[in-house]
């Protein structure tokens, strides 16, 4: 056997048992012995022909091909193809988009323990968009993420806790999963542990207020009850209706007297096209670089 084909029945097994890819361009000779293996039904070689015309490794990129080899390694149980596929149909990669179709993949996928559609699931749950948003979910799938050691996934969860978005506020929790993210050098979890730690206790007061009394500070002038009033008609938290547009104004009103986390907020509200508002990168990166 030459050293090349060796190369690639270990790629093959590396990809099978891992479910990562190697980061490198296969040769023709390489990819024939690939797609031979594919076609025989070797889910691994499956998931990584279909990696190959996903990324253009060797050949043009071919979304169409890439869905075909994924979607089938992805139908013999093999997850991280499952999670490729959800991302797939998600994005409208090679198919019609669909994110009944991504949700449920996320799902098989996320129930074999893949760490990286537990995250997807949870944050589809979280965020709500192109789904119902369901904090139960988002707290179920984000937890199991966490659980591996998926920093987005603690951040999220840690954010959950924190301030009671969908979940009972658990302060003394959520600071042990944005602290949890932050030693991975999470950005965000890192400027958010340092927001709490200088704004001590009046802003735990706010956050008790009920919807009548925060309106009231909100009113006045007070930037921290403006960003928590938003958060609440954004999420539906304790007992506040959710309300995207009424979302979207307090979140300004916070952020146009330079209150960095409601800059921050409506930086991810225009990256993402949450709130019902369109997507605009630009706006979004004028916004957190006013955070900064």
């Amino acid at each position: 056997m030459s050293p090349r084909h060796r190369f690639t029945i270990a790629v093959l097994f590396f990809t099978l048992l891992t479910g990562i890819p190697a980061a490198r361009a296969e040769t023709p000779a390489e990819i024939a012995a690939i797609t031979n293996a594919a076609e025989r039904g070797n889910q691994g070689a499956q998931l990584l022909l279909g990696l190959i015309y996903r990324e253009g490794r060797g050949v043009p990129r071919d979304a169409r091909k890439a869905f075909y080899w994924i979607e089938r390694s992805a139908r013999e149980h093999q997850p991280y193809s499952q999670f490729v596929l959800g991302q797939m149909y998600a994005a409208g990669e090679g198919t019609t988009r669909d994110m009944k179709q991504a949700l449920a993949w996320w799902r098989e996928s996320a129930l074999q323990n893949q760490a990286q559609a537990q995250l997807a699931l949870g944050e589809a749950y979280y965020y709500g968009k192109d789904t119902q948003q369901d904090y139960r979910e988002a707290e179920r799938w984000l937890a199991k993420a966490a659980d591996q050691g998926v920093a987005q996934a603690q951040y999220l969860l840690g954010k959950m806790y924190q301030q009671g978005h969908g979940v009972p506020q658990d302060l003394e929790r959520g600071r042990d999963w944005l602290s949890r993210a932050a030693a991975q050098g999470h950005s965000d979890a890192i400027k958010l542990l340092h927001f709490f730690a200088d704004v001590g206790g009046d802003t735990m007061e706010v956050y008790e207020s009920s919807r009548e009394q925060l309106k009231k500070r909100a009113d006045g002038g007070d930037v921290e009850a403006q960003y928590q009033l938003a958060i609440r008609y954004e999420t539906g938290a304790w007992g506040v209706r959710r309300h995207p547009e009424q979302a979207l104004y307090w979140f300004n009103r916070a952020a146009e007297k330079g209150y960095k986390p409601a800059m921050r907020s409506l930086a991810d509200i225009y990256e993402k096209g949450l709130l019902g508002v369109k997507p605009d990168p630009k706006l979004a990166a004028q916004w957190r670089e006013r955070a900064k």
